[in-house]
């Protein structure tokens, strides 16, 4: 377990935004290594990263000779190496709610809108840029929808998605909020994410796990 920690991510990936988080809430030091989506293509298909991720994604964990690849399945490592402070519940029902809540948001939100998938639409359907904006919109406001009903009706939300303590879900959710104002999504529609986001906005560890924190922010010089 005292093998160094290196994170390959992006300043704005969601994906890669909600493992810093994770990783920050462990109070595990990691050394980041960037990874622009962008500048030249995009440097997550250049063979070296390749080789490391062929499916040329952010994040990408390693962990000594360890490789972990995909947000959610990094999420789990960590808390299973690192089991204290714990991001899941003690229960089989907890842990299932929670994972409910993370994947509505890492499996249905997240992909419709991620960086592939929209320039995909400006490369190859010449989808104008309002429309594409009206499209990440739609699915925000959609999981939104169903996220605030869950938060709103289970008697296990609390301070944070689920009980007092921040966890899986919360790292899930912060980063889209992040994503909903970037597209001036309407907040106001849903009171207890924005209490849930707000709680968890004051702590270090989303602080610190921040886009405009990171080292290869534009920001950052």
């Amino acid at each position: 377990m005292d093998e160094p920690l290196k994170l390959y991510s992006y300043w704005r990936s969601s994906a890669a935004y909600r493992v810093r988080i994770a990783l920050n809430l462990k109070g595990l030091a990691y050394e980041t290594k960037p990874v622009h989506l962008v500048r030249g293509g995009g440097e997550q298909h250049q063979p070296a990263y390749a080789t490391l991720n062929p499916q040329q994604l952010v994040p990408t964990l390693v962990h000594g000779k360890q490789v972990v690849r995909q947000s959610m399945a990094i999420i789990e490592y960590i808390d299973e190496t690192w089991p204290s402070p714990g991001l899941l519940p003690a229960t089989a029902a907890g842990r299932a709610r929670v994972r409910g809540l993370a994947q509505l948001v890492a499996s249905d939100v997240h992909p419709l809108n991620n960086l592939r998938v929209l320039r995909y639409f400006e490369q190859h359907w010449n989808v104008p840029q309002s429309e594409r904006d009206d499209w990440i919109r739609h699915w925000i406001v959609t999981g939104f929808k169903a996220m605030e009903a869950l938060l709103a009706s289970e008697e296990d939300t609390g301070t944070f998605c689920h009980g007092e303590s921040p966890g899986l879900a919360d790292c899930c959710l912060l980063p889209q909020v992040y994503n909903a104002r970037r597209f001036e999504v309407d907040l106001d529609a849903f009171p207890w994410i924005t209490r849930i986001a707000g709680a968890c906005e004051r702590l270090p560890a989303f602080i610190q796990a921040h886009p405009n924190q990171q080292p290869d922010a534009p920001e950052a010089g």
